[in-house]
C-alpha cells in the first residue's frame, strides 16, 4: 500500500477557504464580470423566477456559488442569422470552416482522407446563445489510418486539443473547436448539417419546449460539491487521491451527459444543461487542473 505523499507546496493553505483553486475561480469571476449572471428570462417560461444574480448552493466550502443565466439556454425561433440564411449555410462562413478543417488535416503528419465536415452544436439548432461554440466535426474513416480504433481515437483527440489550444479563431464572435468523429459514428444532435454537401443531414427541429432549469441546477450542484471536496483533498496533500478521484468524477460528468443526449429531450436534457453549466463556471477546467498539479505533487521530490 503506497504512503501518503507529503504536501511539496512551499506555503500550505490551512484551510479550503484560500486554496490557490479558489482564488483562481474567483478571478476569473472578476473576468468575467456579467457574462454569466445578466439574466433576462426564458420565453417559454413566462412565469421564470430568475431576476438579476442567480445561484444556488449554500454549501460554506464551495469556490463560489456556481451562477445561472437563463437566457443562455432559451430556445430561438430562428437559427442565428449570422450563420446562416433561410436556413442554409452562408457561403463565407462556409468557405471558412472548410479552409480551417483542410488546414487541420494537411498539417497532420500523416494522410488522412477527409469524409466529410459537418457543424453540429448549438449553432446548428435553434437553442444558440452567447455562450454557443462552432462546433466542426471532421470525418474519417479511423480503420484507413490502423486497425486499432481506440488507439486512432486518441491520436486525434491529442491533435485536435493540441489545435484548439493553439488557435484561438472566432467566426462572428464564436470560438471555433475542432472534433475528429469515425465514420458512421452516430449523433447525439438534432441539428447536422455537411459542408462538403452543403445540406443537413439532419434538420434541427422548430419546436416549445421548456427547459428543466431546476433539476439541471440540482445536478450541476452535487458535482460542484464534489469539485469541491476534491479541492479539499488537494488542500490536505492527498494527491494521489485527488487523481483518483478526478478521473471518477470525470467518468461520471461524461456519463450524466451521454445519457441526457441519448433521450428524446437531446441537447435540451437536465444533464447536457448541467454540463453547460459546469463548463460555462469554468469548473471543468478547475477539476483538469486539480489533477494536473496533483501528479505534479507527487512526481516531486525534495532537494
Amino acid at each position: 500500500m503506497s504512503q501518503k505523499k507529503q504536501d511539496q507546496r512551499k506555503n500550505t493553505e490551512p484551510t479550503p477557504f484560500k486554496s490557490k483553486a479558489q482564488k483562481a475561480y474567483k478571478k476569473l469571476r472578476r473576468k468575467n464580470g456579467k457574462m454569466y449572471t445578466q439574466a433576462r428570462g426564458i420565453k417559454q417560461i413566462p412565469s421564470d423566477p430568475y431576476k438579476g444574480k442567480v445561484s444556488f448552493g449554500t454549501d460554506r466550502l464551495r469556490f463560489e456559488a456556481l451562477e445561472v443565466d437563463p437566457e443562455g439556454f432559451r430556445i430561438h425561433d430562428k437559427l442565428e442569422p449570422q450563420i446562416w440564411k433561410d436556413e442554409e449555410l452562408k457561403p463565407n462562413i462556409k468557405d471558412r470552416l472548410m479552409e480551417i478543417a483542410e488546414d487541420f488535416i494537411d498539417n497532420l503528419s500523416f494522410n488522412v482522407n477527409l469524409k466529410d465536415v459537418r457543424f453540429t452544436g448549438s449553432l446548428a439548432n435553434y437553442n444558440w446563445s452567447q455562450y454557443s461554440d462552432i462546433d466542426l466535426h471532421l470525418v474519417v474513416d479511423f480503420s484507413e489510418v490502423d486497425e486499432n480504433k481506440e488507439l486512432v481515437k486518441e491520436l486525434f483527440d491529442s491533435k485536435r486539443m493540441r489545435w484548439n489550444e493553439l488557435h484561438d479563431i472566432k467566426v462572428k464572435g464564436y470560438d471555433v473547436e475542432l472534433y475528429v468523429e469515425d465514420e458512421g459514428q452516430e449523433h447525439s444532435s438534432s441539428g447536422v448539417y455537411s459542408l462538403m454537401n452543403d445540406e443537413w443531414i439532419q434538420h434541427p427541429k422548430q419546436i416549445e419546449k421548456s427547459i428543466d432549469l431546476d433539476t439541471a441546477k440540482k445536478k450541476a450542484s452535487d458535482i460542484e460539491q464534489q469539485v469541491n471536496s476534491i479541492n479539499s483533498m488537494f488542500d490536505a496533500g492527498d494527491f494521489e487521491k485527488v487523481i483518483r478521484h478526478v478521473d471518477r468524477l470525470k467518468n461520471k460528468i461524461r456519463s450524466m451527459r451521454q445519457a441526457g443526449l441519448d433521450t428524446e429531450d437531446m441537447e435540451f436534457s437536465p444533464e447536457n444543461i448541467a454540463f453547460k453549466m459546469l463548463r460555462r463556471n469554468d469548473l471543468l477546467d478547475i477539476l483538469t487542473k486539480l489533477k494536473y498539479k496533483a501528479y505534479d505533487q507527487t512526481m516531486t521530490l525534495d532537494d
